[in-house]
């Protein structure tokens, strides 16, 4: 019995602090995957629920049954992963039931169905032509990785924002790219401002990376700005890549999104190239679906390159999900009326706790950042105190350097009213625990053996507090 245990326990934690057995490792490994293997953004690197657990001494085989990496929702209040909570659209998975037959599932998959590449034409907002088309990857983030390998060469820079999403970075390393990161604030509106994105260009930059709405504040750029940034970057022959995944619910209603590539009466948009998915807006991250849509001959370029690394398509039975979610207007509407009171819930929580605040109010999505700096403990104190009352969130290192000991990112999809009322119970007296100092030298070893730069700076934020 103790050793199956055991073998559970590595399966899913035992990935760091292990001697390494293969003496010719370092001469094996690329130059690309030694640089995501330092990279703060690369995986074991920033901190996640598994270093809480193994701080707390939890039992991970416990947490995790049979090999799954979800929190049992019945016990815990999830608060940090980004998937729509809210979802999957029940027209989805009765669509996936319907054609999950031999049919669908014993021949090689096409690319996409037509209607499904005309629906997610029209999310980009545009209609299939010689000058747009539509391919299926696994996810945005396969998408964004896919059109860096067709676009990059080694040395070449991609612009992004501190903070941003944890694996643009990774992506940008793995095809042999440096990131250029816009730091956001309160100057620049926390999104990215067409004088930075001009002041950081230099003769290397190859591409900008527009997320938007932006993982982590929810913010979204005007029209005037995402026009402007095309048009700067068009004039230096650099492809922008728009992800537009966190657009599917509106918080404020008075917020306008756009898609770049929906702006084609205002510029040229030829050197855009937009993606989304349908595992975060439509809570379907399980079926590993999402999109890229852009010229045709860049898009011809990027399946070439899909092809190349996987040759496979996209699930034809996930391809039916995916168009029964694009085509469910009440699911989107039912699930943005819930996040806008769930975000009302978190203001009023937030605003009831003394040290806490919000940077920036969200506009779109479900993302949303909790600044916890006048607590007097560090964000990474703070996630292990919160995931002890069975409360998970993400510390911001992870994001960036931007607010990465006084960032907490939130997720704020939950339909279910107890983890809000559990969150709002276990905050104080979570930073009550962390106040103590009981977690501080476990989270300092922690980052001091990860030894990046990011990890040198945080441990000496949480050494002076």
């Amino acid at each position: 019995m103790a050793n199956n245990k055991q073998k559970k326990e590595r399966f899913v934690l035992g990935w760091e602090g292990e001697e390494k057995a293969l003496a010719f490792l370092d001469n094996v490994l690329s130059d690309r995957i030694k640089s995501v293997i330092e990279s703060p953004h690369g995986m074991w690197n920033y901190m996640t629920y598994r270093d809480s657990i193994k701080i707390l001494g939890l039992d991970a085989a416990e947490i995790y049954q049979n090999g799954r990496v979800d929190l049992d929702s019945t016990k815990w209040a999830d608060f940090g992963w980004m998937t729509c909570y809210a979802g999957p659209p029940q027209s989805a998975v009765a669509a996936m039931i319907e054609h999950t037959t031999n049919a669908n599932i014993n021949p090689y998959s096409p690319d996409l169905i037509n209607p499904l590449r005309d629906a997610c034409a029209l999310k980009f907002g545009r209609e299939r032509s010689k000058d747009f088309e539509v391919i299926g990857v696994e996810g945005s983030q396969a998408g964004i990785s896919y059109t860096l390998q067709t676009v990059i060469n080694p040395g070449d820079e991609v612009i992004i924002t501190d903070p941003g999403y944890f694996h643009f970075e990774s992506s940008i390393l793995m095809s042999g790219g440096v990131p250029v990161r816009i730091p956001l604030g309160p100057e620049n509106g926390f999104r990215m401002s067409p004088d930075d994105v001009g002041a950081f260009i230099t003769p290397k930059t190859k591409v900008i990376i527009v997320c938007d709405p932006l993982n982590p504040y929810g913010t979204i750029q005007t029209k005037e700005e995402l026009i402007e940034i095309i048009e700067i970057a068009r004039s230096h022959d650099i492809i922008v890549i728009n992800d537009i995944t966190h657009d599917t619910q509106r918080i404020d209603p008075d917020s306008q999104h756009y898609c770049m590539s929906s702006l084609f009466r205002d510029t040229n948009v030829d050197n855009v190239i937009s993606t989304f998915s349908v595992s975060h807006g439509y809570g379907m991250a399980g079926v590993r679906i999402g999109f890229l849509g852009g010229h045709t001959e860049i898009i011809r370029a990027c399946l070439i390159t899909k092809t190349s690394l996987t040759r496979l398509n996209t699930n034809l039975v996930a391809q039916y999900g995916a168009l029964a979610a694009l085509n469910d207007k009440d699911y989107v509407k039912e699930s943005e009326a819930l996040i806008r009171k769930n975000y009302g819930l978190i203001k009023n929580i937030i605003d009831k706790t003394q040290g806490v605040t919000i940077p920036v109010e969200p506009k779109y999505g479900f993302s949303m950042i909790m600044d916890v700096s006048g607590t007097g403990v560090s964000a990474q104190e703070l996630t292990v105190a919160l995931f002890k009352h069975n409360i998970a969130v993400y510390p911001g290192d992870g994001l960036g350097n931007i607010g990465a000991t006084t960032n907490i990112r939130l997720n704020i999809s939950r339909p279910d009213m107890w983890a809000f009322e559990h969150f709002e119970a276990c905050l104080p007296l979570a930073i009550s625990e962390a106040r103590s100092g009981i977690y501080r030298d476990s989270i300092i070893k922690f980052f001091e053996s990860r030894n990046t730069e990011r990890a040198q700076s945080i441990v000496k934020e949480i050494k002076k507090s």
